[in-house]
Parts: structure tokens; sequence; C-alpha cells
């Protein structure tokens, strides 16, 4: 059953964080459960999933603020509760100690009810689908799932979200960049996302603000002028991250992937061609995903554009990257993407102009518009990796390996950064233990400690505002 509005009853109480009680309804969402799925959420036990779900809905209603911290979000709203109710004609939810900026008028933002609710649907579908359970228990054995059976995950998940569409021409761009950037870079992404929007080409994200919103938020103008009537804004996320990157409210399209490997997959099984703005650690990460996979011998001549952009501001930013790619990966995964600075006309069109090449392609090896079959991604890429001070230490970070592998095991030492920095397990491990040690060859250290050194001097490791500390040191 459907409500017009998700609002049936709401209660304001005021604390240190105002915080506003109510019971919703589903819209256009998973709106019934078994008594079997209801049972999982209700369970509090460590096998249960209510720790996991109220996490994710209590970052889902962090919407808007500026918090970035998993373990400090879960800490300033205590008292938040979610639990289902079961009802012969469907589900509600019953919240308690919601923050009170979702609410206008004391009705829930619509766009926001509807996050939760694919909250909800994905935790769900990921607990009870035996892909899933295959690829946990594999991962928590460290042993090596088939290629086949990770992307037949990441395709059921992206399905059930309906994120994938047949009868439809490849248009769909990612966007990758920080949530820490500075008002020009954020005001450039907009431009860049409003030129693609033009041109009729949706945008898909990692959800939150800064270069995740921005592209969202032009390509709404560019959409509405084309008289394009509903673009896709796309949004996929993961449970360790959306603390820190909350969905904005310009998402329509929300999945939230199991962990952060089938989230990045999903990006690239998705999307038709990518587009980096300046980021941080997280930005980095993504980069050295995607430059792995491209680099592996049975990609070679698979077309997917690849560009670098950002503002006039941002041109040291990228020519350092470029020098940290040139100094660790070389000059084949240079040739791997365009850096264009200032020009987002001049990005859009390259994209336009790269997605034909990719439907070309597709339509000539027969393979699906809507989900990118032929890419060739290695287990390693696969495998969910724990960032625990063992794992971080063990990295084999040294030049004696194939360029692809390298490119994967950086991936991994940037990925627990990103843990330390802003995941709650992450953020508690660095406390009980203290800091990642992440050793390797100078000719690989030395360009990741400039790196590194360079996010946290230009404010790229957080939030504006915030104090950063380096969650980990480097051995050389």
């Amino acid at each position: 059953m459907q409500h017009n509005q998700p609002y049936q009853h709401a209660d304001q109480h005021t604390d240190h964080h105002e915080t506003i009680d109510a019971i919703i309804a589903p819209q256009e969402q998973l709106n019934i459960l078994s008594k079997t799925e209801a049972a999982k959420l209700l369970d509090i036990s460590q096998s249960g999933l209510y720790k996991l779900f109220r996490s994710c809905s209590l970052a889902v209603l962090n919407c808007g603020n500026s918090l970035d911290d998993g373990k400090e979000l879960l800490e300033r709203y205590p008292n938040f509760d979610i639990k289902v109710i079961q009802e012969e004609r469907g589900i509600k939810l019953d919240i308690k100690g919601a923050p009170a900026s979702v609410f206008v008028d004391g009705k829930m933002i619509r766009g926001v009810s509807e996050h939760l609710f694919a909250v909800l649907r994905d935790v769900i579908f990921a607990s009870g689908d035996r892909r899933m359970a295959d690829t946990r228990e594999l991962a928590n054995q460290d042993n090596q799932l088939s290629a086949e059976a990770c992307t037949d995950a990441v395709f059921h998940m992206l399905r059930n979200a309906r994120i994938i569409r047949p009868n439809i021409d490849p248009n769909i761009i990612v966007c990758w960049g920080g949530h820490s950037i500075s008002v020009g870079e954020y005001d450039y992404s907009k431009k860049v996302g409003y030129e693609l929007g033009l041109r009729g080409l949706d945008i898909c994200t990692g959800c939150g603000p800064g270069a995740m919103k921005g592209p969202m938020k032009g390509a709404t103008i560019g959409h509405a002028k084309q008289r394009l009537g509903q673009g896709r804004y796309i949004g996929i996320t993961e449970p360790g991250i959306i603390a820190a990157e909350a969905p904005n409210p310009i998402v329509n399209e929300l999945a939230i992937m199991p962990d952060i490997e089938k989230r990045l997959e999903a990006f690239v099984r998705a999307g038709h061609g990518i587009v980096v703005f300046p980021g941080g650690a997280g930005t980095a990460e993504e980069i050295l995903y995607l430059l792995g996979i491209l680099l592996h011998p049975d990609n070679a001549n698979l077309p997917f554009p690849l560009v670098f952009t950002g503002p006039a501001s941002s041109a040291a930013y990228f020519t350092q990257i470029d020098e940290f790619i040139s100094s660790t990966l070389g000059a084949e995964a240079q040739s791997r993407y365009q850096i264009i600075i200032d020009d987002p006309e001049t990005v859009a069109r390259t994209m336009q102009q790269g997605i034909a090449e990719v439907r070309t392609f597709r339509k000539n090896t027969d393979d699906a518009y809507y989900f990118n079959w032929q890419l060739k991604i290695a287990p390693l890429f696969q495998q969910p990796f724990a960032p625990t001070h063992a794992n971080m230490s063990k990295l084999a970070l040294h030049k004696n390996q194939e360029t692809h592998t390298l490119a994967a095991n950086l991936r991994r030492a940037f990925s627990g950064i990103v843990a330390g920095n802003v995941k709650d397990e992450g953020i508690r491990a660095i406390e009980r233990h203290g800091l990642f040690e992440i050793c390797g060859e100078s000719s690989i250290m030395q360009p990741v400690d400039e790196l590194l050194q360079a996010f946290q001097d230009q404010g790229r490791m957080k939030l504006p505002g915030s104090t950063y500390k380096p969650c980990y040191k480097i051995i050389k």
C-alpha cells in the first residue's frame, strides 16, 4: 500500500540536538516484509540486522548536515531507534529521536523517506540473497570467490534496486570526487553537470555532498532546459561510508551495496564513462581501482572514457595526481585518462564522444547497454578488504609485480586510510591499536607519502572546519 504522504504521526522533543519521533509509511519502495525478514531487522544480536539497519538509517536522516564521522554521528543521537511495524496492509517504520532537520512542519521530507526505505530494501535483499552470503562467507575464510560470482552478486543488487534498465542507450556518467572540496571546485562541478545534462546524460555519484552533489545539481538545470522530464540521479553507497557521505536530496535512485568493493564494481558496471573531480583519499582509491582494472590486458581495447577535471585553481592538484600515477603505475596508466582544466563544455563533449564509442563497441560485440559484462575485473579487486592493522602492514607495495596488481594493493592502502578517517569500525580500531603502519618500497611509498601530505595540507581529508588527524604512518 502506498501513501502520498509518508508521515503518519510525529512528536517533537528537544535535547542538545533537536529530534523528532515519527511513524512513516513507504512510497514506491519495499512495502511488505515476510515474518522472517521482520525478525531479522528486530534482532539486536551480533548476527541480526538491527545494528546495520539503524546505523544506515541514521546516516540517511543526517542528510544536509556537515557531520561526516560515523562514530560521532551514533554518539550524537544515542536515543535514535527505528523499528518495523508489521500490519496486514503493509509495513511502517516507527522512528524515535530522528534529526529534526529532515522534517518540514512535522512531516518527513519525501526524498529522505524514499532513501530510508531504499536502505530497508537493500539491507533485506543483501541479507537474504545466497550470492551475498557466499561472498561474505568466503571473505571471512580468506578464500576467493570466482570473479563471475561476485559480478553476478553486483548485478542482482543493482537489478533489485532498479538501477540497471534495458532498452536505454548508454548515457550514465559516473562522477567521482571529494565531499571536502572548495566552493570554487563545487561550483565548477555544477557547471560540468549542467553541460552533461544539456546533452541528455544522466549522473551517478557516491551520492554524498561536494563533488557528488554538484554534478547532479547542475544536471537538473540542463535536463529542465531540454525538457527531458525527470533525469536520473543515481547514488551508490555502502554501509561503512554512508555516514560520511549521506545521500544528498537530489538522489532519486539509491542503492546501498554490501561493501566497498561491490560499490566500486557497481559504478564501473552500470556507468558508461567517468569524470573525476578533486578529492582526497577516497577519490584516490577510486582512481586506483579503475586504472587497475583498465590496465588488465583483457581490457586493453575496451573503450571507457575517463576524464580528470577541475577549475583553474585545481590545476596543481591534478598535476600531482598525474605525477603520482606516473611514479607508481607508469605511462600506460596515464594513457587511459585525459586531464581537462577549467572547460566544462569540453568535458561534456569528450564524454559524449566517448559514450558514442562505448555504444558502438557494445553493439558490435553484442554486449548489454545497461551492464558492462565484458569488463574484466580480477578477484583481487572484488575480494572485500578488511582494513585491520595486520592487513594494512602486509600490503605488497613494490614494483616487482604486474602493474594492475600493484594498483589493487595501492587501492587497498587508500581504502584503509578512508576507513581510519571516517568509518566507525576503523576509527575505533585506531583508538584501540594506534596508527596503521603502511610498508613498502621507497619508490612507491615516497609518492604515496607526498600525495597524502598534500591532501592534508589542502584540507581534503575531512569536511571544511574539522581537524584532520592522520590514521597512519609510513614505514619505507
